[in-house]
């Protein structure tokens, strides 16, 4: 059989793949001889089977095939011929089987949904492609639907169903939120593998209105879009706010706390269910649950171990993905869900099936006349695939006839072919998940022999190599291949060369004598065909005179040889390398024909230079160093270390002393300073030298002290300033006597491990320290103050003793005495150690603990017996944990906290508690063992305190007169809440603040309307809590009520109540303001006060407001100071009986106290409120009355109302209805016509009305004169007056508006200037 040639890449385009089976041929892969060679077809590119189609593109149905003639193509559609004439929207490519629909004319692409199989035909066979199913890609829309907001309390759980439509390809399902962003996902809340959305347990902050499900069709790159969803968590403080606020004081009611609750899957269902998944596939399986606290999801396979390597854990380990799963990965697989409370489990039964796979694919077969073949179809699958075979794409059983063929279940077997037995057949292997398609063709060629190597083909080798001489054939049958030297030669057979089987000869070693003609023929029944071939062996290249190394000073010259001898036929080259790259440019460097000279040589070329020589056959190469130095210094001195000493001898030998001595080495130009002796212990430590002492350089003897029991050797290192010298060499050894120990063991100590043991323990004499052989320790010990005799024990050498049955901790005293063969060491001192300690018995009594404030308590108690301890007292631990917060009604998870007290400590200070909160604690001892028991748990409660801010402060709903407040409940009420604060005041276009004005509002409370504001005015909101402590910090806000910009221009408003007599002014900045629900309402008291003081402070003033009760006519003063200073209190007079003042001039971020009194009252003041400046936040907005168009158009306005005034005044005289009047009866506006007090219905303006006499509330006096008041701070000066004013429209309103009046409870009257209309009437 012949060896199958490898086939390129390169060529896969050119050629045919023609595959060798038993007794079949291998094809050669000439382009020539494959012209000309027949070949069934064979498919070489389709569409896959299940082919999704974007159907805004036109449809293309590929299949691609090649054959010996080319093929032609036919298709079928649905399992009948699909006639591509007939349908002028159907094209096939030309050379090709390829389909193209075109759908660009209107044609929908569902009208060419099929199945397509596509058939190529010529004269040896015809093959077939897979079955592929044309289906469009589809996005739908989602279906309408009404969605109801999400409304769950506190720690339940909550699944918010996706449903994406049915699209093909499925979509990609995400969430997020109306800004696109993703809502973040955790172990609490994760998407499931169906898409919904799963909170195992809700919390406060999962509230929201825009929770969107996105379905993404990456098919048609298209994303759909599902209704919000709302979901609204209740927490347990706000639910109980809201059923309190809802049921009466006799009703019981009271929203339970959020429990934690053990886990419940909320998918999959119930305890089991089943999974059948694909061999190959992603096996995906998923548990979620419910639970508080949040589950944790654990995952194991019952019986085996999930797979190494292919399995992970996605989605906070709520799915487990095992990848390319086979059959063995079948079983039950258990998800476990379990938190702090409990656990569940289900259990998946996984079953793996398999589509049929290959396991062995049938490859062509080309066989000549007469030889037999087999094709093999070997395909697994769960269950196990059919195999059915077919011929040019027709089920084999109603297929021709072919005598030379047997089908034998998956195989065929060809037994003498004929060349009529040329198809192809097609194997076909299923089950119930899918099909497997192969095309292999049986080639039957009756060819003579041909040769394709060209002839007279020279082959050119150098000698002592292989030659590889080629003859490449083709035949059918195979044809025999027999080599001769020379023409008629006789053939070559021997051990000398090597015949392959794809008819090359190998000539393994090639002489001189090898060359010659060597002639190939090739013969089987048909023929025979022989081809000459030429030999050419020459001799190697040599390099006879290689480059030498070199040192070469600078400047000099340098000169490399490279001689060369080479095969007189071949053309050498010979090119330098430096460093392995090519030569510098520089035309210091000379190559010459057989040399290298490098010119006044520099540092640069230091290196290496190699001589490579090439010819075509064959490359040598020789390399040399060049080192480039400088010229030669004069000598200088050399400084060095010195050499060793020598003649080292030992004199004066007594049992704890010896005399050294020795010969100083070479001192190498700078002096020795000192030499270094050690010594080596040749009997315990054989090869550790050790430091004995050291000596002046100028001393060549020393005394050396010694010790009993150590054969001792010597060496002497020398030291100069440039460093030190090798040792010298070691003197002859010196073994002194043994002696009893001089020393006892060091750092005797005694602890015990365990109650009733002591461990004694110590550091061992080392080797040298023995003095003698058979090293032990005398270990003895007695129990202190209790007369007793010493207890003792001889141990070999160790460093550790254990004494059993000991009481438990109760003093010893310990002493351990070294000993050998000669005797004891001195007699050691005494150590006092304890044996073990064990848990303290008792807890500490008489605990008390006293609540300093709302966070801070001290706790005291009592002292445990020492005796009790039973061990070293560590000192004492605190647990405190808080059991529930008395404001919230909630208990939550309980962390105790854990402070020791160092020492025999009998009180401490419990930091950061939380007011209002219920705690309970306990103390425990402690000692080296551990904690004792715990006292009795101690409870204390922290008082009120004050609250933190409201959560959140929303301003909506802004109208013309009226915005909606909305709020949070403190994030720590820290006591019971009394009530909210509200503060407003407006701010101007000035950007000053007005009045302050302040609400009360009831704590079970979320929400409020502001009524009778001014349109198109910004107003400031301060906002706190309130407990029974006190106030706590604020949250401010801004917000502007909306513009009436249809009747702002033009339109005058109505000087005059209607018979009323008093002026209502609608100033932009009216503080006038009315809740929804009026809550409190002042009592006339019983003595005069001055109570709630506020200030709204900026950065260089404030605005100061109280609230007043007592006679009228009050004058009241301000006085303020800087916090903290003792200068005295500057006084303010406040003009009229107002109940706010404006302190100006002040410094920026200084804190300033003030307090508010009133004159002639006995002088009683309020008490003293603190503030700081800082940097107003009023919102900058452009002031268009600066601008000079706005400044022209004001004063052509004003110009005509001038007019119109003095044309309304004579028609007044006159009797009758001035225009605007007759506007307004015109107009018929409900809005600008004045309501009668008495029965609701609307007035009318008269000139007998204007005469009538001003009531309280005028701004004009009875004789018609116009009083201006000149208070410093007046609001005129702060933007609250209306002479010349101008609305923000353009429009003037001054003329015929008018500012409100405050509420009678306040019992002030506003102290603006008169406006124009009594300044005309007074001119009258």
């Amino acid at each position: 059989m012949m060896k199958e040639k490898s086939i390129s890449a390169s060529k896969a385009s050119l050629v045919f793949f023609l595959c060798q089976m038993i007794s079949a041929l291998d094809v050669p892969l000439d382009s020539k001889l494959l012209e000309e060679l027949s070949q069934p077809p064979t498919i070489t590119q389709q569409s896959p089977k299940d082919y999704i189609v974007d159907p805004r593109e036109n449809i293309v149905i590929q299949c691609e095939a090649k054959g010996k003639p080319p093929p032609s193509f036919s298709w079928t559609r649905n399992g009948t011929h699909f006639d591509i004439d007939k349908d002028a929207q159907v094209t096939m490519k030309p050379n090709s089987g390829t389909l193209v629909v075109n759908i660009m004319n209107g044609v929908k692409a569902e009208a060419y949904e099929g199945v397509y199989q596509c058939t190529a035909r010529n004269e040896r066979g015809a093959a077939i492609s897979n079955n592929i199913v044309i289906r469009p890609s589809r996005s739908p829309l989602w279906t309408k639907e009404k969605l109801e907001p999400n409304h769950v309390r506190e720690g339940d759980s909550l699944v918010l169903n996706c449903r994406p439509p049915v699209g093909l390809p499925p979509p990609i399902i995400f969430w997020m939120d109306n800004a696109f962003q993703r809502l973040p996902q955790s172990e609490r809340v994760s998407q499931g593998l169906n898409g919904d959305l799963y909170f195992s347990n809700v919390q406060p902050e999962d509230t929201r209105e825009d929770y969107i499900c996105y379905a993404r069709f990456n098919h048609t790159q298209t994303i759909q879009q599902k209704q919000p969803i709302s979901v609204k968590v209740f927490s347990m403080d706000s639910l109980n706010d809201t059923i309190a606020a809802n049921l009466s004081d006799t009703d019981i009611y009271g929203a339970k706390p959020v429990t934690e609750r053990p886990p419940v899957l909320l998918t999959p269902t119930g305890s089991t269910s089943n999974k059948v998944e694909l061999r190959g596939n992603v096996l995906l399986l998923e548990c979620i649950a419910a639970g508080l606290p949040t589950p944790v999801i654990r995952w194991i396979k019952e019986g085996g171990e999930l797979p190494a390597n292919r399995t992970f854990f996605e989605n906070f380990k709520k799915t487990l993905k095992i990848i390319d799963v086979s059959e063995a990965d079948s079983g039950n697989y258990k998800c476990t869900a379990r938190n702090t409370l409990g656990s569940t489990h289900h259990v998946i039964s996984v079953t793996v099936k398999a589509a049929p796979y290959w396991i062995t694919a049938p490859r062509n077969l080309v066989l000549s006349p007469g030889e037999d073949g087999t094709l093999i179809c070997r395909a697994n699958g769960n269950p196990k695939p059919s195999i059915s075979w077919l011929t040019n794409g027709v089920p084999i059983a109603i297929a021709p006839e072919d005598p030379s063929r047997k089908v034998d279940g998956d195989t065929i077997i060809f037994s003498a072919v004929q060349e009529r037995s040329s198809a192809v057949y097609q194997c076909n292997a299923s089950n119930e998940y899918g099909y497997l398609l192969a095309n292999a063709f049986v080639n039957v060629l009756a060819e003579p022999p041909r040769i394709l190597t060209p002839a007279n083909k020279l082959y050119q080798v150098i000698a002592d190599s292989p030659a590889l001489i080629d003859c490449a054939y083709f035949g059918s049958p195979k044809p025999e291949i027999e080599w001769f030297r020379g023409v008629k030669g006789s053939i070559l057979r021997g051990n000398e060369y090597v015949f392959h089987d794809n008819g090359t000869l190998e000539i393994p070693v090639a002489q001189k004598d090898s060359t010659g003609t060597y002639t190939c023929v090739a013969r089987n029944k048909l023929g025979k065909t022989q081809n000459e071939v030429q030999l050419e062996v020459k001799d190697p290249t040599m390099i006879i005179k290689q480059p030498q190394y070199k040192v070469i000073q600078r400047s000099a010259q340098a000169s490399f040889e490279c001689v060369i001898k080479h095969d007189p036929t071949l053309i050498p080259t010979v090119i330098w390398l430096k460093d392995n790259n090519e030569l510098p440019d520089d035309e210091r460097f000379l190559v010459g024909k057989d040399n290298l000279t490098i010119m006044n040589v520099t540092d640069k070329d230091d290196g290496t230079y190699t001589c490579i020589v090439n010819t075509t056959l064959d490359s040598v190469s020789a390399s040399a160093v060049l080192t480039v130095v400088a010229a030669p210094p004069t000598p200088a001195i050399i400084y060095a270390r010195p050499n060793p000493p020598l003649d080292l001898e030992l004199t004066g030998q007594l049992e704890r002393s010896i005399e050294l001595s020795w010969v100083p080495g070479e001192e190498n130009n700078s002096p020795i300073t000192n030499f270094v002796i050690e010594y080596e212990d040749g009997l315990h430590e054989p090869g550790v030298w050790h430091y004995q002492t050291e000596v002046p350089g100028s001393q060549t003897t020393v005394q050396l002290k010694l010790s009993p029991y150590v054969n001792y050797s010597f060496r002497v290192i020398a030291v100069n300033e440039i460093g030190r010298s090798q040792p010298s060499e070691p003197s002859e050894q010196y073994l002194t006597k043994s002696a009893n120990p001089d020393e006892n063991p060091s750092n005797v100590q005694g602890i015990g491990s365990e109650p009733d043991n002591l461990v004694i323990t110590w550091e061992s004499l080392k080797g040298f320290q023995s003095n003698g052989p058979g090293l032990q320790y005398k270990v003895s010990w007695r129990q202190k103050d209790v007369d007793d005799e010493w207890t003792s024990v001889v141990v070999a050498n160790v460093s550790k003793y254990i004494v059993s049955g000991t009481p438990t901790f109760v003093p010893y005293e310990i002493k351990v005495q070294a000993l050998n063969d000669l005797g004891y060491a001195p007699e050691p001192s005494e150590v006092i150690g304890h044996s073990g300690e064990d848990l303290p018995m008792v807890a500490p009594g008489n605990v008390q603990v006293h609540v300093i404030n709302s966070t801070l308590a001290k706790v005291h108690w009592d002292p445990v017996p020492l005796k009790s301890v039973r061990g070293h007292l560590q000192g004492y631990k605190v647990y405190y944990w808080k059991v529930q917060s008395l404001s919230r009604r909630s208990k939550r998870h309980v962390e105790k906290k854990i402070l020791t007290f160092r020492g025999n400590k009998t009180f401490g200070m419990l930091p950061g508690l939380e007011p209002y909160s219920s705690y309970k604690l306990n103390v425990r001892v402690v000692n080296g063992k551990g904690e004792g028991p715990a006292s009795p748990d101690k409870v204390f409660k922290t008082p009120e305190g004050v609250p933190s801010p409201p959560s959140f402060l929303k301003i909506t709903n802004p109208t013309l007169d009226s915005l909606t407040l909305e709020w949070g409940s403190p994030t720590h009420p820290n006591g019971v809440l009394t009530s909210y604060i509200l503060k407003f005041q407006p701010i101007n276009n000035t950007h000053e603040l007005g009045p302050l004005v302040e609400i009360r509002i009831p704590a079970n409370e979320s929400s409020l309307i502001l009524k009778n504001l001014n349109y198109s005015t910004r107003y400031k909101f301060y906002f706190n809590a309130q407990t029974s402590v006190g106030s706590g910090s604020q949250i401010t806000e801004e917000a502007v009520t909306i513009m009436d910009e249809g009747k702002m221009a033009g339109i005058l408003r109505p000087a005059v109540g209607a018979g009323k007599g008093y002026s209502e002014i609608l100033f932009a900045t009216s503080p006038v303001m009315h809740t929804v629900r009026p809550t409190f309402y002042k009592v006339q008291p019983l003595y005069p006060r001055i109570r709630n003081v506020t200030t709204a402070a900026a950065e260089t003033y404030a605005n100061i407001s109280w609230e007043y009760e007592g006679p009228d006519h009050a004058n009241f003063y301000v006085e303020y100071g800087v916090a903290g200073s003792k200068e005295d209190w500057k006084k303010e007079i406040v003009n009229g009986s107002r109940s706010f003042f404006v302190l100006k001039g002040l410094t920026p971020g200084t804190a300033y106290k003030v307090r508010v009194g009133a004159e002639g009252l006995s002088g009683f003041r309020s008490s003293e409120d603190l503030f700081e400046t800082g940097p107003a936040m009023a919102s900058r907005q452009v002031d268009i009355a600066t601008q000079g168009w706005f400044i022209g158009l004001m004063c052509a306005v004003a110009l005509l109302i001038l007019i119109l005034l003095i044309v309304c005044f004579i028609r007044r005289n006159k009797g009758g209805k001035y225009p605007v009047k007759e506007k307004e009866d015109a107009h018929a506006d409900p809005e600008i016509q004045p309501m009668k007090e008495d029965d609701g219905t609307f007035g009318e303006y008269s000139d007998a009305e204007d005469h009538k006499p001003l009531k309280k509330g005028s701004r004009t006096p009875s004789d018609r004169t116009v009083k201006k008041e000149d208070s410093d701070d007046s609001l005129v000066d702060y933007g609250e007056g209306v002479n010349g004013q101008f609305n923000e429209d353009g429009s003037f309103i001054g003329q015929y508006s008018g500012k409100k009046e405050k509420e009678p409870a306040e019992g002030n009257e506003s102290s603006e200037a008169p406006s124009p209309v009594n300044a005309m009437n007074s001119f009258v």
